[in-house]
């Protein structure tokens, strides 16, 4: 039997602190949201803040989560 191909979306997630950009990304690449959020701290800092900025363009331009939750 062949199992159905399930489109993944990068969207922000309902696991959010902020924006829930971080929670998506690590839902996207199924990662544990703790890490990535702390890996966006530390490439933030160390690029003089320009992670802020595109957290900002992220938190802008990715949709909302979806009303039905995705496998």
């Amino acid at each position: 039997m062949s199992t159905p191909l399930v489109e993944k979306r990068l969207r922000k997630s309902r696991d959010r602190k902020l924006c829930g950009v971080c929670g998506g990304l690590a839902e996207y690449f199924n990662l544990d949201p703790t890490v990535v959020r702390v890996i966006w701290a530390v490439a933030t800092v160390s690029t003089f803040f320009s992670g802020a900025l595109l957290y900002l363009l992220l938190a802008l331009i990715l949709p909302e989560p979806s009303e039905t939750p995705t496998v």
